[in-house]
């Protein structure tokens, strides 16, 4: 039986929103990096690349606020610091210049980390009867798999 959020008990109200603040965290970095490699991607894959780092950047953008949201409607504080979202990240910045088979491959890790992610976030939601959270993890996942999947395919 699903629960709302407000039936959940205050500890797993708290467990929850803790695995989406990461998620969170995840995907502002992620965001940041695809934007940076958006910007500085070059060579013959350019106009390829360039489109699939925005695609990416503009929908992460978007899931930032979604799970943001999913937070606050647990009744949590959300994380709005990008000094705390960093920290707390297990997807990391890239610094300097790379090329593009560098590029994808720092980008098919953070998927595969933010997939990873956001199904843990959503078993957790599905242990405590949370279906809004765990849909909205399985939702994500499914498009962190599929970007994971595109940049693969520019890897082989």
């Amino acid at each position: 039986m699903s629960q709302t959020a407000v039936a959940l008990s205050p500890t797993a109200r708290e467990a929850i929103a803790e695995a989406l603040n990461q998620s969170v965290a995840e995907t502002a970095v992620t965001t940041m990096l695809a934007q940076n490699f958006h910007w500085n991607v070059t060579g013959m894959s350019f106009g390829p690349l360039h489109a699939l780092f925005q695609e990416i950047y503009e929908d992460h953008f978007t899931a930032q606020d979604d799970l943001a949201e999913r937070i606050r409607a647990l009744a949590v504080f959300a994380e709005g610091t990008l000094a705390g979202m960093i920290a707390r990240s297990k997807v990391s910045e890239f610094e300097g210049e790379a090329d593009a088979k560098t590029m994808i491959a720092k980008m098919l890790e953070a998927q595969e980390t933010l997939a990873s992610t956001v199904h843990g976030a959503g078993e957790l939601a599905a242990e405590h009867g949370d279906t809004l959270t765990e849909d909205l993890c399985i939702a994500r996942g499914q498009v962190h798999e599929k970007f994971a999947w595109m940049l693969r395919a520019h890897l082989q």
